[in-house]
């Protein structure tokens, strides 16, 4: 069993922590363990029933309410907020609790309800990304492992190659050229997936080199291939040092080509650019990209 702090309960729900511990105390809604240094834990049972409270108080439920429904009712009054809402945050609380099961089927019917309502683009804007925000919060606190989000991750990005083999094959001889990869050393992979699909969208032509690609790699495609453009996601590179050092010599190999970045090593940092690198901070800086 997992074990949360109050504080991940907070991050993870939007329900303050002196909230939380006012129904605790009033309402008997949580049930706190303790470990051997009598430090307050919860677990997976009751991270998932804030997560649902969260949802029907968004929908004006009042806590008084709430308190009074047993496991099914509650359920079930979810569920149907779910199925007939489609508001954003209830569907990333539905799918940090099925991450937390490793519920494959309720993944599956969360994912390709809101692709199928809003598309893909959006889902990934306004859900799959706020939702791996969430994972980031349960992962540096030690709250989830490496099988939970491995799991969801892998289900995330078996979508969006789904997505991307369903767009119309680029026939167009002069399209922009634009080589994706991820450095040496990185293997977050859905950033450069959805840039993937959303250039190819565009129309176009994308070479895609995946994760942890070699810099004399990085020079070999180039060479043979002279693209218009590189675009490259840095996320877990151990400092910041390391970041610059790596962004100096891409400018350094490939002076003339346009160079895109992003991730969280690159989003709001303090770092150097030459003048053919552009920092991407947003899925809507992406798409307007020429």
């Amino acid at each position: 069993m997992s074990q949360y702090s109050i504080r991940d309960l907070e991050q993870l729900s939007g329900i303050k922590a002196h909230t939380l511990r006012i129904w605790e105390q009033r309402f008997n809604i949580l049930a706190p363990q303790r470990t051997d240094t009598n430090i307050r834990f919860y677990g997976d049972q009751e991270l998932k029933l804030i997560l649902n409270i969260s949802v029907l108080k968004d929908h004006g439920y009042k806590i008084s309410e709430i308190a009074k429904f047993d496991d099914e009712e509650l359920k079930r009054e979810v569920s149907f907020l779910s199925e007939t809402k489609l508001e954003f945050p209830d569907q990333i609380n539905a799918l940090t609790i099925a991450m937390i099961d490793l519920n494959e089927d309720a993944f599956e019917e969360i994912i390709n309800n809101t692709i199928g309502f809003f598309g893909l683009e959006k889902t990934m804007v306004n859900v799959i990304y706020p939702f791996l925000s969430k994972i980031g919060v349960l992962w540096l606190t030690g709250s989830i492992g490496p099988s939970q989000e491995h799991f969801i991750s892998n289900l995330i990005r078996q979508k969006i190659i789904v997505a991307i083999d369903k767009l119309p094959k680029i026939e167009t001889t002069n399209a922009e050229k634009i080589v994706i990869f991820n450095p040496e050393g990185e293997y977050h992979e859905i950033g450069i997936l959805f840039a993937n699909y959303i250039f190819k969208s565009q129309g176009k032509k994308v070479i895609y080199l995946g994760q942890s690609l070699p810099f004399e790699d990085v020079r070999f495609v180039v060479e043979k291939h002279s693209p218009d453009a590189l675009f490259t996601a840095i996320t877990s590179f151990p400092s910041q040092i390391d970041v610059q050092f790596y962004l100096n010599k891409l400018s350094e190999a490939f002076p003339n080509i346009k160079i895109y970045l992003t991730g969280m090593q690159i989003v709001g940092q303090s770092l150097q650019l030459n003048p053919n690198m552009k920092i991407i901070s947003t899925v809507d800086e992406m798409s307007k990209l020429n």
